[in-house]
């Protein structure tokens, strides 16, 4: 009974892994061998070391190498006079013996909270329903006096369970931003979020329509026949007009010490979508667009939300039931307000 919070003191084993000292405060209570109840009070330090590795499943795990338990002070209820040196020692041997079995398991259960991390770590996770990714070790945990290096290959699978390939350069650890006191870093390679955004880009496929954007010019033939006179005879009047934006190629990922950006690379189709007959292509646009990209971690995962920053001119390509020549120009202003309004919140 009586058991204090224990102190805890951490350090790291260059080469090896963890080593820790835990000072235990407690009181054991029981029958006294001359009758009625005997307390005793006792402080001990636990000092143990484990070993961090690489499992055959690529996992780090931490495994305990020893633990001693030390009895720093005993003191019981019972009067010194009636405590000779022979019982003081049997008390002394006794709890020599119990105590590692009931406190060392404590650590190993510690270690293997820790190791369920490291699982969970290193399955295999969802991307939505676009495929799946998952970490493995690719070198040998590294421990230095300041940290623990993990160095992680990951892999990107397709829904159709094919491997994304993705660049073997790994950057030195020279290059990568000054590690933080006491605190945890996971450093990902522009490389890597590009690969990751690759796999959702079939989930950006977006149909736009007059009801999604709201404060807009109405989405209408009309409005097409002003903004572009050259295809203003062929339009019918005040038809509703669908947006059939798809990625055209995977999105590229920038990073810079200042700001991140995402590009994104689409065909905007504009479709005549009367109400009494079926869709009409009319032209299909390639745009690019350059998003600015804002991280931020919640419950464990990394978060990523855009903001349309510019996009580049889109340029009219082949498709649709006809071959019109005009300016894009007096479109683009357009263009970039659906892509504000409605494109981007549907990727977020």
């Amino acid at each position: 009974k009586d058991l204090r919070p224990p102190v805890i003191s951490l350090a790291l084993s260059p080469g090896s892994g963890l080593s820790m000292a835990v000072l235990i405060q407690m009181t054991v209570a029981g029958k006294s061998f001359i009758g009625g109840n005997m307390e005793i009070t006792l402080a001990a330090n636990l000092t143990g070391t484990s070993r961090l590795w690489q499992d055959p499943a690529g996992i780090p795990s931490f495994s305990l190498k020893n633990c001693h338990v030390a009895l720093i002070s005993i003191k019981t209820n019972l009067p010194s006079s009636m405590l000779p040196k022979v019982m003081s020692k049997f008390l002394n041997s006794t709890l020599q013996k119990v105590l590692p079995g009931l406190l060392c398991p404590a650590v190993d259960a510690m270690l293997n909270l820790v190791n369920a991390k490291f699982t969970a770590m290193t399955s295999e996770i969802p991307l939505g329903t676009a495929g799946t990714l998952q970490y493995t070790l690719l070198n040998p945990p590294v421990v230095t006096e300041a940290s623990i290096e993990l160095d992680l290959k990951t892999i990107l699978h397709q829904k159709e369970g094919k491997e994304v390939d993705l660049p073997t350069d790994q950057p030195s650890l020279a290059s990568l931003p000054p590690k933080k006191d006491a605190a945890t870093q996971l450093i990902l390679s522009a490389n890597f979020l590009s690969a990751e955004l690759s796999i959702l880009a079939a989930s950006f496929n977006l149909d736009i329509s007059n009801n999604m954007v709201l404060g807009l010019p109405p989405l209408v033939t009309t409005m097409l026949g002003e903004l572009i006179p050259e295809i203003s005879t062929v339009l019918p009047p005040s038809q509703p007009v669908v947006i059939e934006m798809r990625e055209a190629k995977a999105p590229v990922v920038t990073i810079t010490p200042d700001k991140s950006f995402v590009q994104l690379f689409s065909t905007a189709e504009f479709r005549v979508s009367p109400s009494d007959s079926a869709p009409e292509s009319l032209f299909v646009l390639d745009v690019h667009s350059n998003l600015e990209a804002q991280f931020a971690i919640a419950e464990e995962k990394l978060q990523l939300s855009l903001a349309l920053q510019r996009r580049l001119p889109a340029r009219s390509a082949v498709g649709g039931s006809h071959h019109f020549v005009f300016q894009e120009l007096p479109l683009e202003g357009v263009l970039a307000d659906i892509i504000h309004v409605a494109y981007v919140p549907s990727i977020n």
